[in-house]
């Protein structure tokens, strides 16, 4: 496959705009997706340097903050020709000033429609060189659900914690391949705690709690579960996919065993004849 843009022209298997990193072309082998993560790792450090010097607390989301937190499982994106394309961020509200004067320490621009209607939602920063962009989300993650990171940015140091990583995926309604290959990663390199007790696995007790308190949430995440249940064994190796189906299978074990409310029994009774989730609204970058 040859290195192409996130929107490539119908047909014609060209990219509509160059990736970072990539020369124009280039095929998306693992030597070029290897160097095109180490570049982006050389600009995360510029990036989380700066916020640092400006007393910003900021957190990788997104593709880049898979690829931190499985370093054991990473082959599976190349194998999937999985390139970066952006690099993007979780932030709190009363820091916000300070995510921009970090960024703008570095020479990077800011899309000022974005900062007009969504300012204070999420904001999009653009390297000074380079084709690729920032979106720094603020207190919380607004798309089909809603992920709340207020007093959750300090459970790791440079990415969001790793069940807020799975949340990420598991809240998208019309969820893709290559999220799948994300959740996957993440489940085959973390085992599911049930009490939350250990930062190095997935808290399956907050993700249960989150899904009895809203049954959109529920709605989707299990959905989701499913769908990846039924695809592991097409998407990953033989000796992978046993891994990842016990944790998908104790994942859903305590959402499904987790009390639920009257509020949420009784939107259950309404069921999908109400629409559960959010469109995504695509933000315009000028």
């Amino acid at each position: 496959m040859k290195a192409s843009g996130p929107e490539a022209n119908e047909g014609t298997g060209r990219s509509a705009a160059p990736l970072p990193f990539i020369p124009e072309g280039a095929e998306l082998t693992v030597a070029v997706l290897e160097e095109q993560e180490r570049r982006f790792a050389e600009l995360l450090n510029e990036i989380m340097d700066a916020a640092s010097r400006h007393g910003v607390k900021m957190r990788v989301i997104g593709s880049m903050a898979f690829r931190i937190m499985c370093p054991d499982f990473k082959h599976l994106e190349y194998q999937n020709e999985r390139c970066l394309t952006d690099i993007d961020f979780v932030a709190y509200s009363r820091e916000i000033e300070k995510v921009q004067d970090a960024f703008f320490s570095l020479g990077w621009d800011e899309n000022q429609s974005v900062l007009r209607l969504f300012g204070d939602k999420r904001r999009i920063f653009y390297h000074p060189t380079e084709p690729l962009h920032s979106d720094v989300f603020i207190d919380k993650l607004r798309f089909c659900h809603e992920i709340d990171f207020r007093g959750r940015l300090e459970i790791e140091g440079t990415t969001i914690s790793l069940v807020d990583l799975l949340l990420e995926k598991l809240q998208i309604v019309e969820i893709n391949r290559k999220d799948l290959v994300d959740m996957m990663m993440l489940l085959r390199q973390y085992d599911v705690s049930e009490d939350g007790g250990d930062q190095h696995m997935i808290d399956g007790a907050y993700l249960s709690d989150l899904c009895a308190c809203d049954w959109g949430l529920w709605r989707t995440t299990t959905m989701n579960l499913r769908k990846a249940s039924k695809l592991v064994t097409d998407y990953l190796e033989p000796e992978d996919s046993p891994v990842v189906t016990d944790r998908l299978e104790a994942l859903t074990r305590l959402i499904d065993d987790a009390p639920k409310g009257v509020k949420w029994k009784m939107r259950a009774k309404v069921g999908d004849k109400l629409k559960w989730y959010r469109e995504v609204e695509e933000v315009e970058r000028d």
